[in-house]
């Protein structure tokens, strides 16, 4: 975080949203919206060279707060590198899950495990 910031080609838009990108050749542009929906929103153009997207950022955990034991940033916590929370039969996958990777592929073998786990879970108490 402190590279991105320090670095002077790099801008970071907060309270902003992306509605779309132009370009010819590529991407040159973006279509964005400061503050969507409120008294001081403002739309405009900005030109640009890349675009990354920051999304999932916060885990999305508050409902099972109640329920199951989060760290201090609200990521679910497992047992060591099992999907298995702390209550029986409830596992956490993907980036509710992982405040390390927060990756698309880690969160898909994330869930695929937990998969495998919860089936196993459920046959083995079926008996």
């Amino acid at each position: 975080q402190k590279r991105v910031k320090e670095n002077p080609k790099i801008e970071i838009l907060f309270e902003t949203n992306t509605t779309g990108l132009f370009g010819e050749n590529g991407v040159e542009g973006a279509h964005v919206v400061y503050r969507k929906g409120e008294a001081d929103e403002k739309k405009y153009d900005i030109a640009i060279d890349g675009f990354f997207l920051a999304i999932g950022h916060k885990p999305n955990s508050d409902i099972f707060k109640p329920q199951v034991r989060t760290d201090e940033a609200g990521y679910i916590i497992t047992e060591g590198s099992s999907p298995r929370t702390g209550i029986e039969g409830i596992f956490a996958a993907g980036d509710v899950a992982d405040p390390h990777y927060r990756q698309a592929i880690t969160a898909a073998a994330s869930g695929c495990r937990a998969g495998i786990e919860a089936s196993q879970y459920l046959r083995e108490t079926d008996k």
